[in-house]
């Protein structure tokens, strides 16, 4: 197996990509850390995927409080002595609307989670992984750090961060054998994206869904198994010289763009 006995660190692990990388993490040996701001959810969501408890950490925290970022970090050293693989994950939506209607508050509260949260989680498990001298950091960026997306300027900005947050920590963990890169999505199917498709066309949401799925060419959203399993194969020894890049998953919908 892949990744026996190799801690895993993930945020944002109660739903969709997260709790997916997890079981399929889990499946191949590794030894789990899973966050998320909802313990409840996260409890629910470690339960109907059969994660077992000896090897599976469960820590509340909000990744945008750095108080909270180091106690999740300190709390999983506590309990397995290191952390090989981050998958640094958690992230919203926010609220859709064009920039002149945004409030800034929203705008605000995108950054605190998706790019704050990015950064606090690269601070300090990068501290850890510098000490060990080795690492891999996998960060959640999307298609939309890539791209404009008209009723969303607060989360593309957001994820246009992780990007360039993505491509400086690798030149800065280079040196101690710290790997990091980036997944670029386009919509999955979990509930973030059913959130948009609402907010985007709340009195016909299965409008929104057919115009997103006919903007990409495969014409069909990502599953959160697809998402997982390039991040797993990026954590991989077969990625052993992969650093600094992100890695479009988006069914070809960035064909269209330079």
């Amino acid at each position: 197996m892949r990744f026996q006995d190799k801690v895993v660190l993930i945020t944002g692990a109660s739903g969709g990509i997260g709790i997916k990388a997890a079981e399929l993490f889990r499946a191949e040996g590794a030894k789990l850390a899973l966050v998320d701001l909802n313990k409840t959810a996260l409890e629910k969501a470690s339960s109907e995927a059969n994660l077992d408890k000896d090897n599976t950490l469960l820590v509340a925290g909000d990744v945008s409080k750095e108080n909270d970022v180091q106690a999740f970090v300190d709390h999983t050293i506590d309990h397995y002595g290191q952390i090989d693989i981050f998958i640094n994950n958690a992230g919203i939506n926010g609220e859709f609307g064009l920039l002149t209607e945004q409030t800034l508050a929203n705008f605000q509260n995108v950054l605190n989670v998706n790019t704050t949260g990015v950064f606090l989680g690269l601070k300090y498990v990068m501290k850890v992984m510098k000490k060990q001298q080795n690492g891999v950091i996998v960060n959640t960026a999307s298609n939309g750090g890539l791209l404009g997306a008209p009723g969303m300027g607060p989360y593309v900005a957001s994820k246009h961060a992780v990007i360039a947050l993505t491509k400086t920590a690798a030149l800065e963990g280079a040196a101690e054998n710290i790997r990091v890169v980036a997944v670029a999505p386009s919509g999955v199917d979990t509930a973030m994206i059913r959130s948009i498709e609402k907010n985007t066309n709340p009195d016909n949401v299965e409008e929104a869904r057919k115009q997103f799925e006919a903007s990409v060419p495969l014409n069909r959203y990502a599953t959160a198994e697809e998402i997982a399993k390039l991040m797993l194969f990026l954590s991989s020894e077969e990625a052993s010289f992969i650093t600094g890049s992100y890695y479009r998953i988006d069914g070809g919908q960035g064909a269209t763009s330079v």
